[in-house]
This record gives structure tokens, sequence and C-alpha cells, in this order.
């Protein structure tokens, strides 16, 4: 973990986690830094404390010290969201300061006693509550329910404009001390850019109407900086990752990007022979695309590919009268994160009987996706040439309205 200074008598401390899932689902090849922050006003409060930190109260006196920060002067644990990322340092703490306070919203606070056994001390708030730290650090509250758990909130601070956001406006990806939207470079920005949008996909695209929301509360505030419980603080342009949401939370119901997704399986390469034709159908089309092999391809991974592209093409074999299952899995996981509206194309073989668009119907219909699907081509074995004419005629045909649909969006 390390300490660095965000603004006026305002720390942030962060720890790199990596090669674990996050919540125990996502692949994060990239890492995560999970954020906590000081306020030190008269009194001194911390905003969320993150789990599974070894060295917890050791390493924390320590960091303290450095910011000359007395650990009994630390009054509150402000905790914005009752995930254990970002309460997990309640027990530890007690080791530091037995009375402290928790700061919490009602629905959080249902939830302490069933996490933490903690029952004492607990300050409930709610929209525009406020807490006074002294020397002008007034905290306001605001409730942004369901991004991503229906306890949470923001906490922002109206002297120097800090708004901690929890998971809002959060990302994927390693942080070191420069973890500063003004000390890094155009490049860097972008990586953590592309970092937010498979955080956004894999943890809080099913909320994309509560996010909505949140913006539109948020941005009645003076937000000088974006202070998240993942990846950077956004402190020079702050507009700029709340423009990134604002994006994200639209290709919910689309469209989106003008790309295409191809998921697809294979049991003994007939399929995979459709594929790779549709593939340089792409290509030859300039236009960008994603291609995913199930189940070989993480969950995580193909959803971010699904959330930013207008256009989805499945590919995949009957298999006991039923979809390709790893293909029908993730089609499920990419029903329940609420991807709505796509453009989509399905081709596949089959042997004694078809029986994949059944189940296709079913998922799409649970989830209601409202997928807008051209007419599908099943061939039985091999495609042939007939086949691939066909292929390639919807594959073209997708690939005009996915363009005309981002075009006319």
């Amino acid at each position: 973990m390390h300490a660095t200074k965000v603004t006026d008598d305002t720390y942030l401390l962060s720890v790199n986690v990596e090669n674990i899932l996050f919540e125990g689902l996502w692949e994060i090849p990239n890492g995560v830094a999970l954020n906590s922050y000081i306020v030190k006003g008269e009194k001194t409060a911390i905003i969320d404390g993150v789990c599974g930190w070894e060295g917890v109260p050791e390493k924390l006196y320590k960091l303290l010290d450095e910011l000359q920060i007395d650990p009994m002067s630390i009054e509150y644990l402000i905790i914005n969201h009752m995930e254990p990322d970002h309460s997990g340092w309640i027990e530890d703490f007690k080791q530091i300061r037995s009375d402290f306070k928790v700061v919490c919203s009602r629905k959080a606070a249902e939830l302490l006693e069933h996490f933490y056994g903690h029952t004492e001390n607990v300050i409930c708030v709610g929209d525009k509550d406020t807490l006074d730290l002294g020397n002008g650090h007034l905290l306001k509250f605001y409730e942004i329910p369901n991004v991503h758990w229906p306890d949470t909130i923001v906490t922002f601070d109206s002297l120097t404009g800090a708004l901690f956001s929890c998971d809002a406006f959060g990302t994927f990806g390693k942080a070191d001390t420069a973890n500063y939207d003004d000390l890094l470079t155009e490049e860097q920005l972008l990586f953590f850019e592309k970092e937010a949008e498979r955080y956004y996909a894999n943890i809080v695209s099913a909320f994309s109407g509560p996010v909505k929301k949140a913006i539109e509360k948020c941005s009645t505030l003076p937000i000088r900086l974006i202070a998240p419980g993942h990846g950077i603080v956004w402190r020079k342009d702050p507009a700029r990752i709340v423009q990134n949401y604002t994006d994200f939370a639209s290709f919910q119901k689309g469209p989106a990007r003008e790309e295409i997704t191809i998921i697809w399986g294979s049991m003994y390469g007939m399929t995979e022979k459709a594929v790779n034709h549709a593939v340089k159908i792409l290509e030859d089309e300039k236009i960008r695309h994603h291609v995913h092999r199930m189940p070989e391809s993480s969950w995580g991974t193909v959803l971010t590919s699904a959330w930013t592209s207008t256009g989805i093409i499945l590919a995949m074999p009957t298999y006991e009268y039923k979809m390709f299952p790893p293909v029908a899995a993730i089609l499920e996981e990419i029903g329940k994160k609420k991807v709505q509206n796509r453009k989509a194309f399905r081709m596949g073989s089959y042997g004694w009987s078809g029986g994949a668009q059944k189940e296709l119907d079913e998922i799409l219909d649970r989830n209601r996706m409202n997928w807008d699907f051209l007419d599908p081509v099943e061939f039985r074995g091999n495609a042939s040439e007939e086949d691939f004419k066909q292929i390639e005629y919807a594959v073209r045909e997708l690939v005009h309205q996915v363009r005309e649909a981002v075009k006319t969006g």
C-alpha cells in the first residue's frame, strides 16, 4: 500500500491486487487498485476501507505517521458501500480506536451486523445529510442506489470539491504512486479508459439505469475532482470519466459503437470454418470486430466486447438438440447484464437435427434482450458453397445495419 496527497488535507491510501478473480468471478489481467481516502479537518475521517490487506493495522500506523496523522484523531469511518472491498477495515480498525463511528446509509447499516457483528456507534445518512469535520471540510452525502449495491452513497467534500464516488467512475488496472490523471500520459489514460470499459461491463452494466440517475444527481455538484474506490483519481479532467460512464450507460439499449463481436464455439471444426469465412468478410468491410471462442475466452472479456458492440454474430453447432453449452452460458450472462437491442446474426452446423434456435429464442425472451436477428444460416455438417454465400450476404448486411444504427442513433 502507498499513500499520496490528493488535495488539501486529503490523502489516498491505495493497494494493488492481482492474480485473483474479482468478486470471485471476473478476470483482472491488469490487476485493480483498491482505494481508501483520509480527509483531515479538526476531526479526521477515513472514506472506505479496503479489505484483504495484510498488515493492517501495523502498516497503516506507519503510513499515518508519514502523513503526520494521529490514528486516535480518526473519529469516523465512512462506508459508501458495504461490499467487503470497501468496508473490510472495520474489524482491524477496532485495534486502532475502538470507539470510532461508522457513517453509512440505512441500508448499509442493515448489513453491518451480519458482515462484521458491528452494531455500535453507527450514524445513518441519506440525501443531503452532512458531517462537519471542521476547518471547512463539510461532507455531504448523496444516495446513488444500485451503483452497484442498493446501499451505495457518495461523499462530497464541499471545501475541496472532491467526490468520493465509490464504485461509480471506477476502473480496473493497477495504479502506482502516479495514479492521478494529471500525472499520466495520454497513452496511460487510454489504458485506464479501456480498463474502465471492462470494469463497467463486468461490474456495473446491469445497473445502467441507476448509473444514469447517479450521473444526473452528481452533475448538480461543483465537482473539482473524482476519487473512486477503484482506479485512478481524476483531478485534472473529472468530466472525462463522467463522459465515459455516460457513454457506457447508453450502450445498454444501444446503439453502442461501430463494432461487431463474434461469439462462437465448435466441436469438430465445421462451425469454425464458417467463422473464419465471416472474419474475412469483416476484415474486407474494414469494421472493428472482436472474436471470442467459447469456452476458451474469459466471460469478462466477452462481456466487454458485447457491451461496446452494436452487432453480434453467434456461431455454434447444435449440441444434443440445443445450443453448444458454452455459447448458451455466456449468452445467458450477457442477457442478465441487459445487453439489449443489438443487431445480430446466427449460424452454425448440425448433424442429426437442429434445435439451437429454440433455446436461443428462450434465452432472448427470458432476458428481454430484444435483439434484431437476420435470418440464420444453419448447415448440415460442413457448409456448402451456397451456405458460404448466404453467410457472406448476412455478414455484409449486418455490417450495413450496424453502421446505419450508429449513424442514426
